[in-house]
């Protein structure tokens, strides 16, 4: 029986505040890490384990924040927070740097697969590995942000970096658009892992480009709280005949600064963001959660023999699809803005 552990983590950053929010990652993958094992049914087996964070853990999703930009205008408020946003982003291409090394580092010493989701920032130095071999060639700028989702091996390897290819509506002020190749699925001690991040999960054309690769651990970091995210994970898990990990913040106004120029009215312990994150069978059976109003782990030992078990009535790129009927393009080259490349 290929077991494994998922332990999906409910909690919030320190917003804002990179150095914080790194300590809170640490200390929150190592709690995870210990829950997972501890499992009744995981007691003692030594079981590989990937632990998900939600989306923008790293370091802040900036909920009811418009920085100052109206239609024809903008304000100088909106711009110095938009510049301490950027402050407090992760320079993933900078993968052996000090702040990639801690995150790198976080999964290599818990020994998990561990997936989080950061804000990236594109304008500091480079090292280690070329970006193309774990996410797009495309720098991405030199002051534009990114909705990204990291996927690091359990021995510190920046496997998989997937940036946010649809910013949903009023994300698209603060966050750029991935490319076609930042869609991965990557092969783990866990199995095979991909994901979409947030509203990502609404487009059916790009989980199909991840059931085509073989995804069989499906995560999605959101920042949606509402009760029916519960039946869109469901339906996912039943459509790829795969485990699905939603992981959400649970957040309260005291996890953001108390400057911070949104949510307004609001005491220090009202909620800003509710959770309900959850764990789903390949049959779309909740396997932990949803849960809402509060932090937590939540953890499930599953067997990947049940993936094999769910394709025998449905495949969606296998037996259950019609290639002569439909068929499925997907751009996975990465897009330079410029090729620099000297012409003799």
């Amino acid at each position: 029986m290929p077991r494994f552990c998922i332990a999906a983590v409910q909690d919030a950053p320190v917003a804002f505040d990179l150095e914080a929010s790194l300590s809170k990652l640490e200390a929150l993958t190592v709690t995870a890490a210990e829950a997972a094992r501890s499992q009744p049914n995981a007691a003692n087996l030594d079981l590989p384990v990937v632990v998900v964070f939600p989306e923008a853990f790293l370091s802040a999703y900036p909920r009811d924040h418009d920085f100052g930009a109206r239609i024809g205008s903008r304000t100088d408020e909106g711009r110095a927070w938009f510049r301490k946003y950027i402050e407090s982003a992760v320079p993933v291409s900078d993968v052996e740097g000090p702040i990639m090394s801690r995150i790198r580092a976080a999964a290599r010493n818990s020994n998990v697969v561990l997936v989080v989701g950061v804000v990236e920032r594109c304008d500091g130095p480079v090292s280690g590995p070329e970006r193309g071999t774990y996410g797009s060639s495309n720098k991405g700028g030199f002051g534009t942000l990114y909705c990204t989702s990291l996927t690091i091996s359990n021995t510190g390897e920046l496997l998989s970096v997937h940036r946010k290819l649809m910013p949903t509506a009023s994300e698209r002020l603060i966050w750029g658009q991935g490319d076609g190749a930042d869609i991965r699925v990557v092969d783990t001690i866990v199995g095979r892992v991909g994901g979409c991040i947030c509203w990502e999960n609404y487009m059916p054309m790009q989980r199909m480009a991840l059931y085509s690769m073989g995804v069989e651990v499906y995560v999605a970091p959101t920042a949606d709280s509402r009760e029916s995210w519960t039946s869109t994970m469901r339906h996912i898990a039943s459509e790829g005949r795969c485990f699905v990990v939603g992981c959400n913040q649970y957040a309260e106004r005291e996890d953001y600064p108390a400057e911070y120029p949104g949510l307004h009215g609001m005491s220090t312990t009202d909620v800003v963001t509710l959770g309900g994150s959850v764990i789903v069978g390949p049959l779309g059976n909740v396997l932990a959660g949803p849960l809402f109003g509060e932090r937590g782990i939540l953890c499930a030992v599953v067997d990947k023999d049940r993936i094999h078990e769910a394709k025998m009535d449905f495949d969606p790129v296998g037996h259950y699809a019609r290639p002569d009927v439909f068929k499925l393009v997907v751009d996975t080259k990465s897009k330079p803005v410029a090729d620099l490349t000297h012409v003799a």
